[in-house]
């Protein structure tokens, strides 16, 4: 299909941030799930419940280096009928008025009831002194104490951390069902952009956005694959975003506000992309776009390079995470207290680059001098995004507010 003319069409009202999210989260599907080695599955979403094949721990075993015994033979001198070693079968039964020796882990034999720290008694001889009762229970770690077999692991939604691998692990689970990762292609747009490494010529800049959003992709669980950057011209970029449309999820920089030269929206229009959205009351990235075309997400984020960082860690982010299957995958703000105050704008919220430190276990949110939307370089050394609602006046010094880590 041949490029036509660009589209003209009234400009629609802004829509918030919280309503944008969801017109977004509410035309993603999850994709479907694989299967993958448990050394393959951290950072992944878990699409089906894990359960564990054997009780955890598989048998009676000893918190302590001690000796087990029977409660009801303390105190007193009992003979040592032997050692048990961590991975070793233990006796059968220990039978009344004896000991033995074990080690942590180890299997507790039936006949004992409790474990005493090597550091409570005295060996002489082939006698071990007991002198304290002790408490049946006492040391050690009952069969199951942890996990039944057939007992959930982990839960769908989960992102598989260190620790929810260690529990796969000792549960014997040797794989594991999670969502497929989302397949993205990533296309920058405009005549002035030149790799990093290249030499400059004259009006022209660096493209930072395609390696911002690689990077952000990655962290969020996607396979990344970068379109060549294309040039303002309508038969270049309707074939770029039709390519890009052969993916789970096309994202687009540049090309989505009024200008002569912005033709994104013209171009996938042409695609049978549906509009979703377009234009959000928030600063930067207002003149940002949604679509879907089939069950592929197509994103269209402003070319300024902080309005693209922010408009991905809103919108785009929660997308990744819900087509991998997470549970709850809506933009996280957290509390925090404003240290410096902050000027609003009266139809538009505003997400301002600060950097936090915490007192008194309060976060506390210092905004970067330099809140342009080009200002890449300053915007480099924050952590996080505060959210100003908006209104007139300025946000005051010690106002509660709320923030998105970054």
């Amino acid at each position: 299909m041949a490029p036509g003319p660009a589209i003209v069409a009234a400009v629609p009202d802004l829509i918030s941030i919280s309503e944008a999210v969801e017109l977004v989260l509410a035309r993603v599907r999850p994709l479907a799930a694989e299967r993958v080695p448990l050394d393959a599955a951290a950072g992944r979403y878990v699409a089906e419940a894990a359960h564990s094949l054997v009780d955890l721990p598989p048998f009676p075993a000893s918190a302590m280096d001690g000796f087990a015994l029977r409660s009801e033979d303390t105190p007193g001198r009992l003979p040592i009928a032997g050692r048990i070693v961590t991975g070793t079968p233990s006796p059968d039964v220990l039978a009344a008025g004896q000991t033995i020796g074990i080690s942590t882990g180890g299997v507790v034999p039936d006949g004992a009831d409790a474990v005493v720290p090597v550091e409570l008694v005295t060996e002489e001889g082939g006698t071990l002194v007991v002198p304290k009762a002790v408490v049946g229970g006492d040391n050690i770690r009952p069969r199951g104490g942890d996990l039944a077999a057939g007992d959930v692991v982990v839960a769908p939604g989960t992102r598989l951390g260190p620790a929810h691998v260690g529990a796969l692990a000792a549960g014997g689970v040797p794989e594991v069902a999670v969502g497929r990762r989302p397949r993205v292609c990533v296309l920058v747009t405009g005549s002035e952009l030149q790799a990093p490494g290249t030499p400059l010529g004259p009006g022209q800049i660096y493209d930072a956005n395609g390696s911002i959003l690689a990077a952000q992709l990655s962290a969020a669980g996607a396979e990344v694959e970068r379109l060549p950057p294309v040039r303002d011209d309508e038969e270049a970029t309707f074939a770029a975003i039709k390519r890009g449309l052969e993916a789970d999820v096309l994202i687009t920089t540049g090309g989505v506000s009024v200008g002569v030269h912005d033709l994104v929206r013209s171009a996938e229009a042409q695609l049978g992309v549906e509009e979703i959205f377009w234009r959000v009351a928030m600063r930067p990235g207002k003149p940002i776009a949604f679509g879907v075309r089939g069950s592929t997400l197509v994103f269209g984020l402003p070319g300024n390079p902080v309005s693209s960082l922010v408009g991905f860690e809103l919108f785009v982010r929660p997308a990744l995470l819900a087509l991998q299957g997470a549970t709850n995958p809506h933009p996280e703000f957290l509390p925090g207290r404003l240290v410096r105050g902050s000027k609003r704008v009266a139809e538009r919220d505003s997400l301002i680059r600060a950097r936090r430190t915490v007192r008194d276990g309060e976060v506390l949110l210092e905004p970067l001098s330099g809140q342009d939307s080009h200002m890449i370089a300053r915007a480099a050394t924050a952590d996080a995004l505060v959210l100003v609602p908006r209104g007139d006046g300025v946000l005051e010094a010690g106002s509660a507010v709320e923030f998105l880590p970054l």
